[in-house]
């Protein structure tokens, strides 16, 4: 939510929404997969995996959040107008982001199968249902979250010294996930 809402804030709702496809759509197809091929029971099987991938997520956060300081040390005119991604970058951004985010997964694949029956139809039937009706809630809220935080961002615009701020302020806290991420313990302490 807090790259959503950067990209609303400092590129527009365009490019948050695409934040948003990216986030939902493109890794929500991977993901869901995943769940109806049954890797949710493999990442289970080895912890190692999910401890790579909540390493990788951390780093990536960390890595976003230093770019973002990075852009809120430079000249205010560089805050206000920052190079503009493509469409494309944000959408992979927003990919990258949700895949490499091991919270998320635990919750799909420790969440979802709890209301599948086997006895009502094709389990991988019910858990692709189940998957994309989370997904849709996915595309509903964050895309909710890109279109008000793009009008911040317009509002903000006409606020050059609070700009400068919410950039500081949301690559502090992109660190720090990636920091909570990378100290809050290995998979057997991640929620199942």
């Amino acid at each position: 939510m807090m790259l959503t809402l950067a990209r609303g804030i400092g590129q527009g709702r365009r490019i948050a929404l695409l934040n948003v496809f990216g986030m939902v759509f493109v890794a929500g197809m991977v993901q869901v997969s995943m769940l109806v091929l049954g890797l949710a029971t493999l990442l289970h099987s080895y912890p190692l995996a999910l401890d790579v991938l909540r390493w990788v997520g951390a780093a990536y956060l960390v890595w976003l959040g230093i770019k973002m300081l990075k852009v809120s040390r430079q000249r205010s005119d560089a805050v206000l107008k920052p190079r503009m991604m493509t469409g494309w970058q944000a959408v992979k951004e927003g990919a990258i982001n949700s895949l490499t985010n091991p919270k998320s997964l635990l919750f799909m694949f420790a969440f979802l199968p709890q209301f599948v029956n086997p006895e009502t139809g094709p389990v991988w039937l019910q858990l692709l249902v189940l998957g994309s009706i989370q997904k849709l809630a996915g595309i509903l809220s964050l895309g909710s979250v890109a279109m008000a935080s793009g009008t911040v961002g317009q509002w903000l615009a006409r606020n050059p010294r609070l700009l400068v701020w919410q950039q500081r302020f949301t690559g502090l806290v992109m660190m720090g996930l990636g920091a909570k991420l990378l100290l809050g313990g290995g998979a057997a302490s991640a929620p199942r």
